[in-house]
């Protein structure tokens, strides 16, 4: 009998496609167990999607890869266990060739051919680690040392991965492991907590006469490579690679491993300055320290995250990726949202709305600290945003600084994470104590209409100089900033509340009123983002249909209202938002050609998608990766025209479909990503 155990932590990209692998590989009548370590994103949905009968076992915490393994184990008497990463894919046959390999005498583990997507192999096979091994890796590499089998522990001869063997040990990601060695030897040492686990267990299968056979014709993709980029558990790693000496060895070989790793990891902490060492810094500090154990999640205190937003949660529209990655992180974390400080005083002549603006702003303000959400904060600082004068600038930045850091007291907030959206935080965080700096480039602030570009493209400036890492949703944005980056700048698409944005059968009552066909929009009716003069045209040449816009505007509305089949429903609260858009025929994406848009990402594509809804989008860059769910028009009449068409023959493809699309972008697996990149990779 066979059981396939797949440990899972936040895991919802990458499961559904294991698990659809296992049926081609051989998997039979085998049970299949998804063991999740305390998930909070929609791993547990996408697996129970791909294969209906996949038995879940959550352990109610994040018990690490061994914890996770032995509760599989636990849940599976009597049966050999196929170990899984969920960004494995099993090839066909795969697991009738590792069963065969494992059914040769004396085999204990049988592992498989492992590739990358592209089909280049993995050097997965390992000799016992020496500490002559450890010494050859730091002064020659660890692929020149493996050349000599005295001097390195990795197995880097092709020919070993193109004919079957055996081998002290391979890496994790996919091993086969008999009843019978699994009562001999008991469960996984779960003190490593993340690394060295595998490495353990079958150093020790082999100490109780069982072989780790490796089967080239057992093949699988694994996608991995983790642990290559994050400092964190590049620093775990290299730790638990002493402490598994010592566990086997003693005291004073283990001494002689620490020694040996110690100079691996300071020749590569020297040799690979800026970015390119962080990793091998962090492991020095890990193995100067060297506590007896890693500490599993939460026995360190873990930071809070402050982000200066650049919206207002007060009014608004909360879809935007500043609330909705800290309200996906305040589960796991602490965290204070600082309302927008603006960009500038808002002036007549200069600024639309001016009386509204300042009033609203005001009520803000009035509020100052609440608690929308349990561990979600959010404040509304007073500011002062005359960034015209640079002795303002110091005045107002030194009043807000001041207003924040009593509210961090207060919560507790001590070294946080500091995230940043709007560049004029700038001024305001720069001396304060942080844990990290992350900067939020959502969009370029500095061709907003109203800013000052010189003072704000300054602010920008110092921003990507001195952030840690530099968040980006636009890859054009990316591209032409990565000079000033470099290896800090890290793509981070925008997520999308896909439980929220589901769609609902029955419109409000006010939009099934609007006579159908209904052309539909929501968001902020901006006049700088949103072209009015398109707007207008298509309500004139499709006087049949209802053109239905909901959003606060700052553009000159009269224009569009004029039009009888026009109907603007003002601003409507997110809650309302789904409701009403599952009541569009068609949604729209009328953009202005500029530079704020060409460096943009709206969150509202996602949103139609996952509702479902035929979209219709003025071109811009970032619309190249979803050309085949979106009609794209590169001119007003082509816009009109697409809109046409789309009311006639619905989305280039069916409801189900474009939602199925947007299903592995959940806010919370985009801010499971951010945490990585603000806590792990140091």
């Amino acid at each position: 009998m066979l059981a396939v155990v797949i440990v899972t932590y936040f895991s919802e990209r990458v499961v559904g496609d294991c698990l659809r692998s296992l049926a081609d590989a051989g998997a039979g009548d085998a049970r299949v167990l998804v063991v999740d370590n305390d998930s909070a994103d929609g791993t547990i949905a996408a697996a129970r999607a791909a294969l209906p009968a996949v038995e879940v076992v959550p352990t109610g915490r994040n018990a690490g890869f061994a914890g996770g393994v032995n509760a599989g184990i636990a849940a599976a008497p009597g049966c050999d266990v196929l170990v899984l990463n969920p960004d494995v894919r099993l090839a066909p046959g795969a697991i009738t060739a590792l069963r065969e390999a494992l059914a040769v005498p004396g085999t204990g583990v049988a592992v498989p051919r492992l590739t990358a997507e592209d089909g280049t192999v993995h050097l997965s096979l390992r000799r016992r680690p020496t500490v002559a091994r450890a010494l050859g890796e730091a002064l020659l590499g660890g692929h020149r040392a493996g050349r000599v089998p005295a001097l390195g522990e990795l197995v880097v001869a092709a020919g070993a991965y193109e004919r079957p063997g055996t081998a002290d040990w391979a890496t994790g990601a996919a091993w086969l492991v008999s009843r019978a060695c699994l009562d001999a030897l008991g469960p996984l040492d779960e003190r490593y907590f993340l690394y060295s686990e595998e490495t353990e267990y079958m150093l020790r299968a082999g100490d109780h006469g069982f072989a780790v056979r490796y089967e080239p014709r057992a093949r699988a993709v694994h996608l991995g490579g983790e642990q290559a980029t994050s400092s964190r558990l590049w620093a775990l790693a290299t730790a638990n690679r002493v402490r598994l000496h010592r566990e086997r060895h003693g005291r004073a070989r283990a001494l002689a491993m620490r020694g040996a790793v110690l100079l691996n990891e300071a020749v590569r902490a020297l040799t690979r300055p800026g970015q390119g060492g962080a990793k091998h810094r962090a492991a020095l500090r890990a193995l100067v320290r060297l506590p007896a154990w890693p500490g599993p999640p939460g026995t360190a205190d873990p930071p809070g995250y402050v982000c200066f937003a650049a919206q207002d949660w007060w009014y608004h529209n909360r879809a935007h990726s500043d609330f909705q990655l800290m309200r996906a992180i305040a589960g796991r974390r602490k965290v204070l949202v600082v309302n927008s400080i603006g960009m500038r005083m808002p002036a007549p002549g200069t600024t639309t709305h001016v009386t509204r603006r300042v009033l609203r702003k005001l009520r803000s303000v009035a509020k100052f600290l609440r608690q929308p959400y349990p561990g979600f904060h959010v404040m509304s600082p007073l500011p002062l945003p005359f960034y015209g004068s640079p002795v303002l600038r110091r005045v107002n930045a030194l009043l807000v600084r001041s207003q924040v850091r009593a509210v961090c007291l207060a919560l507790g907030l001590r070294r946080p994470v500091m995230v940043v959206t709007i560049p004029t935080a700038w001024d305001v965080v720069r001396p304060m104590p942080r844990h990290a700096l992350l900067y939020n480039r959502s969009d370029r602030h500095s061709a907003f209409p109203e800013a000052d570009a010189a003072v704000i493209g300054a602010m920008e400036g110092e921003l990507l100089a001195r952030a840690d890492r530099v968040l980006y949703a636009s890859r054009t944005l990316m591209a032409e900033e990565r000079e000033l980056t470099g290896e800090r700048a890290c793509f981070l698409d925008h997520g999308v509340d896909l439980d929220h944005f589901t769609r609902v059968a029955d419109p409000p009552a006010d939009l099934a009123a609007v006579p159908g066909p209904r052309v539909g929009f929501f968001g902020a009716l901006d006049e700088f983002v949103v072209d009015v003069g398109l707007l207008e045209r298509l309500a004139a040449e499709l006087p049949q249909a209802s053109l239905v816009l909901i959003g606060d505007a700052t553009a000159p509305m009269e224009r569009l209202t004029a039009h009888p089949n026009v109907r603007w429903f003002g601003f409507v609260p997110y809650e309302r938002i789904p409701a009403y858009a599952s009541g569009f025929d068609v949604a729209i994406m009328p953009w202005q050609d500029n530079d704020w848009i060409r460096h943009a990402n709206p969150i509202k594509l996602k949103e139609y998608l996952a509702l479902g809804l035929p979209v219709v989008s003025t071109d811009f860059p970032e619309l190249a990766h979803y050309r085949d769910r979106v009609r794209i028009a590169a001119t007003p009449g082509a816009f009109v025209a697409a809109v046409k068409a789309a009311l006639a023959e619905g989305g280039p493809r069916p409801a189900a479909e474009l939602r199925a699309s947007v299903l592995g972008m959940s806010w919370s697996s985009r801010a499971d990503r951010l945490m990585e990149l603000a806590e792990g990779e140091r």
